[in-house]
């Protein structure tokens, strides 16, 4: 008999964005099941885990727009053999970067102090709350990602058809009709 091959361990995190990318990944519906024959999850919200220990694969989604997002994505890159930038906030900026061509300082003066139904707000200052970059980042401009899954958010279909190849061993490609932007 041969022996059961490893799983792969598979961590993922949303930074700057709409999860979006993760509610795709749950569009996966009952190919789930088949996907978890293959891989264990780690740090992920599918498992409510808050720390990534060392993995084969990490798949992230969104921007990184704050010190938070800054710190998340430099972990994943030490402890995952090889990093997924998925869906358009990771691999571009995606909708928060529309951000980038305002001062942020304006920003949250618009949004706690003057901004439409704001009555006597302040900008808040706590050491809980991480601090905001100037311009919302892809992950590429932070450290080195291996693969690009793009699309806003990328389908079940695209999700699996990148998945898959992974798992045999190819290099993921996505034909025609995979990639889209809703």
């Amino acid at each position: 008999m041969a022996p059961e091959k490893k799983k792969l361990r598979v961590a993922t995190a949303s930074l700057a964005g709409c999860f979006g990318c993760h509610m795709s990944l749950l569009d996966l519906d009952e190919r789930i099941l088949e996907l978890l024959k293959h891989i264990e999850f780690d740090r992920s919200p599918i498992t409510d885990i808050k720390t990534c220990g060392p993995c084969d694969l990490g798949i992230l989604e969104g921007g990184v727009c704050n010190a938070e997002n800054v710190h998340v994505l430099r972990e994943f890159r030490k402890q995952c053999k090889t990093l997924v930038a998925m869906g358009a906030c990771a691999v571009n900026g995606g909708l928060p970067a529309q951000r980038n061509h305002l001062d942020v300082r304006d920003c949250l003066q618009d949004v706690y102090l003057v901004g439409v139904g704001v009555s006597r707000g302040f900008i808040p200052n706590d050491p809980e709350l991480p601090l905001p970059l100037d311009r919302v980042h892809p992950l590429h401009d932070v450290v080195k990602i291996d693969y690009f899954l793009p699309g806003c958010p990328p389908s079940a279909d695209a999700i699996w058809q990148f998945l898959t190849d992974l798992l045999a061993g190819r290099t993921p490609h996505l034909g025609h009709g995979l990639i889209h932007y809703d």
